[in-house]
């Protein structure tokens, strides 16, 4: 949809009632991710779901849709033997959504549009099937949310679920109960979010570095590995990573944009490599700058930084020895003691073992 909303913002703005075509969901080989989509105003369609496959079906669906103001789901899976009839040739399996947009039904779409044109995170939840208002939607934002999908609970629900997915930029299906009920699947509702996932920047091509890239990645994050030897730094060792940089890391790091999404984890433990490192990634944004080493390596890291002319302000920001204390000893039990640092440091968690603890499991606006 992040591709087509120029063209169906103008049509928006005119008036004009046309069909949105959107992939919910796919299994196996299917060609377009969830979110992939296609809009049609009569004779006109931009975007694709398909890559081809159904994209005549679909076009036609958003036809009667249009006309007749009722959402459909539909599914489309493999084609026929002779892989000429409606259906994926690929032998995947999509889930396409299609509505009716205009003023009336989505008058959000323009402060949506105006919100992904300022690279701000927004996301769209509108009820697929079940026992819900289908089509019914809301529009949630880090601090706000508009619409409503029926019952104050389930949008309570949502706004919880669509924050936590916003903030790791996925998109896809949550399911509820009536009510909101985390625990059924009465009601399927489609979360679309606008927004990049983050990044986490992993500085040392070690093997600690590949368990980081590795759980990063299921995190949700954009995973960027950098080192400036290119004899480690190679895709081949690290296939989990979106990228993989041969260059002094200081150097990379300020050559590229930080936000307040970033997370960085500086491996390197080696002063040549770090200090440097430290020196530009405590003064960005970044919400992460975690460092790996021991305690006397961090007594003369920080020795060493206030020396290039660090404050106590940007050195009470680092998180050294990086990680929680699970007592982990192998790369990967490292890699889970950081992203459970990581999850701490975005919902506020207090580290200590649920058990032992009384009340409310999440605070107030928190994901479960």
């Amino acid at each position: 949809m992040r591709d087509i909303l120029s063209q169906i913002v103008r049509w928006w703005e005119a008036g004009e009632t046309f069909g949105l075509a959107t992939v919910v969901e796919t299994f196996r080989s299917a060609p377009r991710p969830p979110g992939a989509a296609m809009a049609v105003l009569g004779d006109e369609a931009v975007g694709s779901v398909s890559g081809g496959c159904v994209e005549g079906a679909v076009y036609e669906l958003a036809r009667e849709v249009t006309a007749s103001g009722t959402p459909v789901l539909r599914r489309y899976g493999v084609s026929d033997d002779d892989a000429f009839s409606v259906g994926l040739t690929c032998g995947g399996v999509l889930d396409v959504f299609v509505e009716p947009v205009s003023r009336e039904t989505f008058p959000q779409l323009g402060a949506v549009a105006e919100t992904v044109r300022e690279h701000g995170p927004v996301a769209v939840a509108t009820v697929l099937s079940g026992s819900g208002a289908v089509g019914a939607r809301r529009v949630v934002g880090p601090g706000s949310a508009s619409g409503s999908l029926g019952l104050a609970r389930l949008d309570d629900a949502v706004d919880d679920d669509a924050r936590g997915m916003l903030a790791q930029g996925l998109t896809g299906i949550r399911r509820y109960g009536p009510h909101g009920e985390r625990r059924l699947d009465d009601l399927a509702v489609f979360v679309h979010s606008f927004a990049p996932p983050p990044r986490m920047l992993v500085f040392g091509a070690i093997d600690f570095a590949a368990a980081v890239a590795r759980i990063g990645k299921f995190l949700g994050y954009h995973v960027v590995v950098c080192d400036a030897r290119p004899v480690f730094a190679t895709a081949r060792r690290f296939p989990e990573a979106d990228e993989v940089v041969v260059k002094w890391p200081h150097d990379y790091l300020s050559s590229v944009t930080v936000d307040e999404r970033t997370a960085i984890c500086v491996l390197t433990h080696d002063p040549r490599f770090d200090v440097p490192l430290l020196e530009v990634a405590l003064r960005t944004p970044a919400g992460y700058v975690g460092a790996m080493g021991s305690r006397r390596t961090h007594e003369d890291r920080l020795t060493r930084l206030r020396e290039a002319g660090l404050g106590e302000k940007e050195l009470g920001r680092l998180r050294s020895p990086i990680g929680l204390d699970l007592g982990a000893r192998t790369p990967e039990e490292t890699a889970v003691s950081i992203a459970a640092e990581l999850i701490q440091l975005r919902w506020g968690g207090s580290g200590r073992p649920l058990s032992g603890g009384s009340g409310r499991i999440h605070a107030p606006g928190q994901r479960t």
